[in-house]
């Protein structure tokens, strides 16, 4: 019975330290591309390192990075073709999170190889939009006030990471995994278009390329106080992909012959 009851609180209360690395992709929803999953996606990678003290929890940290993109000529609606904006944006996102497993999980152990899992944490990340005319070159938006903002927004943000994946053990000391992980941002500055188009007597954009940029429509009507984008919502990013992690062994391992798993 001491023996059985040792073994249970092993089994509940191990630990295990790994370092891992992240491959995939990443794209934007917003008032570029308001709700088409995966388009225009773009290679992303990360690193991270994963705490797990028990077999059903675990505390990652990590940096990822990607870029987005949108560009209303790629879209299937006709007034944002005639709006004709685009943008491009390198993320870097510091990351917290923590996980849930389904199933019981552990690298190493054939009893416990495979979960699905849910996360949910906090991130700080940096974007930087940049826009481009029809040449080679991009230029950097936020400087141009393209709405005729009173000021620059802030680069750097605080969003909420959250997720799906799956977790799979592929040897003593490696795993594998599957993960989907939108972030909730606070910012509807991502692609650089959130309110109205300014009205160069009143607020207008900064200087004669602000102007160029700020208004690009097709038909190059009157748009002065028009709706550019939608205020009401924010925009969002979304990184997924593949992980590969390593179990790191910072203790001597349990002894198996005792019963301890």
């Amino acid at each position: 019975m001491f023996s059985n009851l040792q073994a249970q609180k092993r089994h509940r209360n191990f630990k295990q330290h790994e370092i891992g690395i992240f491959v995939g992709g990443s794209y934007y929803i917003g008032d570029l591309n308001p709700s088409r999953h995966f388009f225009l996606s773009q290679p992303a990678g990360g690193i991270f390192y994963r705490f797990t003290p028990n077999y059903r929890y675990a505390f990652r940290f990590g940096y990822t990075f990607g870029s987005i993109m949108g560009d209303d000529s790629q879209s299937e609606d006709p007034d944002q073709r005639k709006r004709n904006l685009n943008f491009k944006s390198q993320i870097n996102d510091f990351n917290a999170k923590a996980e849930f497993n389904f199933l019981e999980y552990r690298i190493s152990n054939d009893k416990y190889r495979t979960t699905f899992f849910i996360f949910a944490g906090i991130n700080v990340f940096h974007f930087h939009p940049m826009g481009n005319l029809g040449g080679g070159q991009w230029e950097s938006l936020p400087e141009l006030r393209t709405e005729g903002e009173t000021k620059k927004y802030s680069l750097w943000q605080v969003g909420i990471p959250f997720g799906v994946g799956i977790k799979l053990n592929v040897s003593k000391k490696i795993g594998i995994g599957l993960e989907w992980a939108p972030r909730k941002t606070f910012t509807d500055y991502l692609d650089d278009v959130s309110g109205k188009y300014p009205n160069p007597a009143v607020n207008p954009a900064n200087g004669p390329k602000g102007a160029l940029f700020s208004n690009r429509t097709l038909d190059g009507g009157d748009v002065i106080n028009a709706q550019r984008g939608n205020p009401r919502t924010k925009d969002w990013y979304v990184f997924f992909g593949l992980t590969l992690n390593i179990k790191l062994t910072l203790s001597p391992e349990p002894c198996y012959a005792t019963g301890f798993d």
